[in-house]
């Protein structure tokens, strides 16, 4: 059961027995349920309810995120697709022309790891 439903659950639980003990309370012998014992129970349920809310938006909005993705993966894919890899041959004739293999340069100075910074 997700946290939406469990909240729902327990708004209801809580409601129930606040209107039960109320009229149990009110028929028998007139007597009245504490105001603590009441308010703890609508606290409980509207805190329950709010929970519910904010759990059935985050299950949406985690839905629209993920429909988002897909379809920028599958426009991604579509672009790739679409294009190819242009710019190889440009890059393996400007080396040939030069008549020497590229070096790799690394970005960092030699001799300070990361470890050193």
């Amino acid at each position: 059961m997700t946290l939406k439903w469990w909240a729902v659950l327990v708004a209801a639980v809580s409601l129930t027995a606040c209107v039960t003990a109320n009229l149990v309370a009110g028929i028998g012998a007139g007597g009245q349920i504490p105001l603590v014992v009441n308010l703890f129970a609508l606290t409980v349920a509207g805190t329950a309810v709010v929970l519910a809310v904010v759990a059935a938006l985050h299950d949406r909005l985690d839905d629209r995120i993920s429909a988002l993705t897909e379809f920028l993966v599958a426009r991604l894919d579509e672009i790739d697709d679409h294009t190819g890899d242009r710019n190889t041959g440009f890059v393996e004739g400007y080396l040939l022309n030069q008549g020497r293999p590229a070096t790799v340069v690394p970005l960092g100075r030699p001799g300070r790891g990361a470890a050193e910074r």
